[in-house]
């Protein structure tokens, strides 16, 4: 559909309502007799979960025409005809409830309503614009959606990536770059407990089974001053409670993995409830049978625990248990060599709840991580980015390296959350502490990566050094408070400031943040949000980063947190036949970036020194200052941008949402500005499904996007090698002379250029299309379901990188680049079955 006809749209729907009201007046022909008020009742109360007792954001509430909805802690009020009046309530994730309310004359009636979870198989994809507890603007998922939505893999970052302002650092992975934002600037907390490792099997699958998830939110245009320490966006992840009564669960199998879920009440009547699950790749132990390889594959052990000893307190116990590994010895005829990967991740974390007073709330989380990764490999690739340029290419030259990375972080902390009630003012206060033991090994040896123009490129820059040691034992603390004021029934402003401090950078910083939303009577919802947010040093983000820095360098100097100032303006329309319209604009501002610094004068001239090359090939001899591993606060940067997103939540056969995003991100460093590496201007993503018959329904995800900036290569130029003795004959061996082939041939790489010339150039537009589908047998209300879904559908060749190959040019003396795209995903057809019990 045009931008042009779908404005028209929404003008015809805006319009249709009132002029059919102005004919009804015209035609009686006589003018409306003024009307006496009718008595009103105030109808007040909270709206809660019925197996947990916790109140229900977000809840809409109607008696006849007259609508309200919930607060963040779950309370309403509304005024009401008096007389009998039938209220419903609803909220996504429920069973809606109905109540009749009988009140003969004005007055307050207050109640509580308790609503039931429904568990059951959804027929719909939806995005869940309740109010969240994050921010204002945040997009809730229900995980039942990451389950359906074609693509994603049973994966939350993969469905998140079909949002606006959200997009994938790579095709093949599940970090996300948010509104300008890089992969290490976003914050997951589960459970009030910060997950520093949220993905598996290198990003293909998430650490989360949203078979045991009640929420994911993502919130990306700002978020409270409950949650800090990162620049760009959060996520929330809340663990559901096991099913009360009896032992029930669920077994699936998906294209990455097979997993169960067994849940159940606590014996002998206790009140409370317990569960567990467990998940584990399969295709890895099919594999052993016929090859001698440990494929990559993970398995993890998740069990929850929570009891109620009375009507108000409540203690939870939850424990998470993680392996992946991989061993895999290649020999084939473009690459020798081995790979592996030993990965352990446990988390585990223990809440206790309690009342204070009649109005307030007091939660306290002791929570512990564990990650410790060892990935390593040691190759020697034929990658096309080495050759002369003889005819023949029969024996070329090999990409030889070695690449060895350790990370040990334990992360021990405590969160006091703080909640009252005054009147019409919420309060929120509290504070966190973590103790961080961190041990960090980066040895990297042999033919630096020829792609990677950032001499700190995690993925073999020149700037890297060969062994990198780093133990770093920190702490950082935070407090917060922070005042939700209902001001009117359609108005509520929130303003709060937050106080974080770091061992590293032995500063305090200070970040105010308010928003202000205004909801109207014909379901529009205006929100506003501005205020600081900051990121302090830490290998836990940099785990995350495209680049190494190394934080305990001995000319590091004091550095300093990161800051970010954003303003964001939302607007949301509810619409005819379950509609959502949302439009919202962002501005960022971003300084104190950490970046590697360049070289010094004497760093340059000792590298440059090492190079043994005659004078008629010192023109190839990369004598610019390279970028290094040494941390400097010198960035800065801003973006700014707008999306627009159109949702259907109903339960209608047809349903999910569309989104276009434009954005802009600039980064300022080494004297000059460039576009960020995730600068994205157009992006179109729709997700759908369509229920074809209660057994049979078909969803699709189709996303076309503009190219990310890359740097291209301005030419070739001699690579380097290294002299054992046997090349020039003149006694040195810790100098670099020109390489040259079995022939004697000199052998060219790609010419990245200097600072100068980084992200020069565009990718190409991405354009992906995922199909679904889905039978169950029995319908939504059976215990079986099978899917079928294809990844690519068109088997487009998208490109995550150009890789710069080179091939012989018989006009030239040295051969020429040619770029081939690399890290898209094929078309993959897979299969999938889900049984509950």
């Amino acid at each position: 559909m045009s931008p042009s006809l779908l404005l028209l749209l929404c003008c015809l729907i805006a319009c249709s309502a009132p002029a059919a009201a102005l004919a009804a007046a015209s035609s009686s022909g006589q003018p409306a007799a003024p009307q006496t008020p009718s008595p009103r009742v105030r109808v007040t109360g909270i709206v809660v979960d019925m197996a947990t007792g916790r109140p229900i954001a977000g809840a809409h509430l109607t008696a006849g025409i007259e609508t309200a909805t919930t607060t963040a802690d779950g309370r309403f009020a509304m005024d009401a005809p008096a007389g009998t009046v039938t209220l419903v309530v609803s909220a996504t994730g429920y069973h809606p409830s109905t109540t009749v309310v009988n009140a003969s004359e004005p007055r307050t009636v207050d109640l509580e309503f308790a609503l039931a979870a429904d568990t059951g198989y959804a027929e719909r994809l939806d995005v869940v614009a309740t109010a969240p507890t994050s921010s204002p603007t945040a997009e809730a998922v229900r995980p039942v959606d990451v389950l359906r939505t074609p693509g994603a893999l049973d994966n939350v970052f993969r469905t998140l990536q079909t949002l606006p302002g959200v997009m994938a650092a790579d095709e093949l992975g599940s970090r996300l770059a948010v509104r300008g934002g890089t992969p290490d600037q976003n914050l997951t907390m589960m459970d009030g407990v910060e997950v520093h490792d949220p993905f598996r099997l290198f990003g293909l699958a998430s650490a989360f089974n949203p078979e045991t998830i009640q929420k994911f939110e993502l919130a990306t245009g700002g978020f409270s001053v409950k949650y800090g320490d990162r620049l760009a966006s959060l996520l929330v992840v809340e663990n559901r409670d096991g099913r009360s009564g009896r032992v029930g669960g669920t077994a699936a199998l998906s294209a990455t993995d097979g997993n169960v879920v067994v849940e159940g009440g606590l014996p002998g009547g206790a009140r409370g409830s317990w569960l567990a699950t467990a998940r584990r790749t399969y295709y890895d132990l099919v594999a052993e049978r016929f090859i001698d390889q440990g494929l990559p594959g993970f398995q993890d052990v998740q069990t929850r625990g929570q009891w109620l000893p009375t009507g108000r307190s409540r203690i939870t116990v939850f424990g998470l248990r993680s392996r992946q590994g991989a061993s895999v010895t290649l020999d084939e005829e473009k690459v020798t060599g081995s790979f592996r990967d030993d990965t352990a991740n446990d988390l585990g974390w223990t809440r206790l709840e309690l009342p204070l007073g009649r109005n307030g709330t007091s939660q306290s989380t002791f929570g512990w991580s564990r990650t410790h990764a060892r990935f390593g490999f040691g190759l020697a690739i034929d990658s096309g980015n080495l050759r002369s340029n003889s005819p023949s290419d029969d024996n070329p030259p090999l990409l030889e390296s070695a690449f060895d990375y350790g990370l040990r972080l334990d992360d021990r902390s405590f969160r006091q959350d703080l909640g009252w009630v005054v009147g019409a003012h919420a309060l929120d206060a509290g504070f966190d502490v973590h103790a961080l033991t961190t041990r960090l090994r980066f040895a990297f040896t042999g033919d630096p990566n020829p792609i990677a123009a950032n001499g700190s490129s995690i993925q073999g820059g020149a700037g890297l050094p060969d062994l990198l040691l780093s133990t770093p034992d920190s702490a950082r603390g935070s407090v917060w408070l922070q005042d939700t004021w209902h001001a009117h029934p359609n108005v509520t402003l929130q303003a709060g400031v937050r106080l974080d401090r770091s061992s590293i950078t032995r500063r305090t910083t200070l970040s105010p943040r308010a928003t202000a939303s205004w909801v109207g009577g014909l379901g529009t919802t205006v929100t506003a949000a501005t205020g600081l947010y900051t990121q302090s040093p830490g290998y836990e983000k940099l785990a995350n980063s495209d680049y190494m820095l190394d934080l305990t360098h001995p000319e590091a100097g004091r550095l300093s947190s990161e800051r970010a100032w954003l303003t964001s303006v939302a607007v949301e329309q509810r619409l005819p036949r379950g509609f959502t319209l949302k439009a919202e604009a962002y501005l960022r501002r971003l300084d104190d970036l950490l970046i590697g610094r360049l070289e010094p004068e004497h760093e340059r001239l000792a590298r440059v020194s090492q190079y043994d090359f005659p004078s008629d090939l010192l023109q190839d001899v990369p004598s610019a200052p390279t970028i290094t591993v040494v941390p400097t606060n010198s960035g800065a940067g801003r973006a700014h941008g707008f999306d627009v997103m159109v949702s259907r939540t109903t339960g209608a056969r047809l349903s999910g949402w569309a989104s276009y995003t434009w954005g802009r991100a600039i980064r300022e460093a080494y004297g000059r500005e460039y576009p960020f590496e995730y600068d994205r201007r157009h992006a179109v993503t729709a997700v759908g499904a369509l229920q074809l018959t209660p057994r049979w329904s078909i969803g699709t995800t189709a996303r076309l996007a503009s190219g990310f900036p890359y740097t291209a290569p301005r030419g070739v130029r001699v690579v380097g090698s290294a002299d054992r003795g046997d090349i020039d004959l003149d006694g040195n061996t810790t100098e670099l002379v020109p390489r040259r082939d079995a022939a004697g041939l000199l052998v060219y790489g790609p010419d990245l250029g200097t600072v100068a010339d980084l992200r020069n150039a565009r990718l190409p537009v991405f354009a992906r299309v995922d199909v679904r589908v889905t039978w169950r047998p029995r319908g939504t209300a059976g215990r079986w379901e099978v899917y079928a879904e294809a990844l690519n559908l068109l088997n487009r060749r998208n490109a995550s990188g150009l890789d710069p190959r080179l091939e012989h040019d018989p006009a030239s003396d040295r051969p020429r680049v040619v770029e081939e795209p690399i890290g898209s995903i094929p078309l993959l057809p897979t299969l999938g079955v889900r049984f509950r019990f």
